[in-house]
């Protein structure tokens, strides 16, 4: 009887592997408006996210979150996931850029 508990339990896992991932879209402007800079599919935890061509993204829609995500502002020293970031949020939703700044990464916790 346990070894058919660990097969299912192996298996819900297996089965939720692909909807533990998150979607990212990153836009021009705020709210999530404007032109479609980029979409990152399939982002996991652990996993810092950004544009391959260096660029950055007024805001950026997330969805399929698993547990956080962080944003981090461009420029200076928080590129690439470094020095703190600017806003943490969870589940899924739109994050615009402070005032003056764009997004330049997405760490996934």
């Amino acid at each position: 009887m346990q070894l058919n508990f660990v097969f299912v339990a192996t298996a819900l896992l297996a089965s939720a592997s692909p909807a533990m991932s998150a979607t990212l879209q990153w836009f021009s402007g705020a709210d999530c408006t404007g032109s479609i800079i980029g979409t990152s599919n399939g982002a996991s935890s652990n996993e810092c996210i950004f544009l391959t061509n260096g660029g950055s993204a007024k805001s950026i829609s997330y969805s399929g979150v698993p547990n956080d995500i962080s944003f981090f502002i461009s420029g200076g020293a928080h590129d690439k996931c470094t020095n703190g970031s600017s806003l943490t949020r969870s589940g899924s939703g739109c994050a615009t850029a402070p005032a003056g700044f764009n997004w330049e990464s997405v760490f996934l916790n």
